[in-house]
């Protein structure tokens, strides 16, 4: 299971190594196809990479300050800086590519 992070722990949560966060919401269709999809990546990826989720209608502040529009969308941070951005629900094997680039 992916952990749910907050405006609160963000910064502390994905400060350091790699990092994928997926912004989404309870209502969002495309976000319940993408949840169980994060979550099982989130199993696959322990030690490797970290893999988070953050709900937007709890935490606006983070969202916002991204310009994130609409969900989901994934961040991939690496060393506190945002490497790639990808919006839509995308398959396991497409989101383990693009950790590998930067694990």
């Amino acid at each position: 299971m992916a952990k749910e992070i907050t405006d609160a722990t963000f910064a502390e949560e994905t400060k350091d190594g790699v990092v994928l966060i997926d912004f989404w919401a309870t209502w969002c269709g495309p976000c319940r196809i993408q949840g169980p999809i994060i979550d099982e990546l989130s199993k696959e990826m322990a030690g490797k990479a970290k893999v988070l989720k953050m709900d937007v209608d709890q935490n606006p502040q983070v969202p916002s300050s991204f310009g994130i529009m609409s969900i989901p969308t994934l961040l991939v941070k690496k060393d506190d800086q945002v490497v790639e951005k990808l919006v839509g629900v995308h398959r396991k094997e497409q989101l383990t590519a693009v950790l590998a680039k930067y694990i």
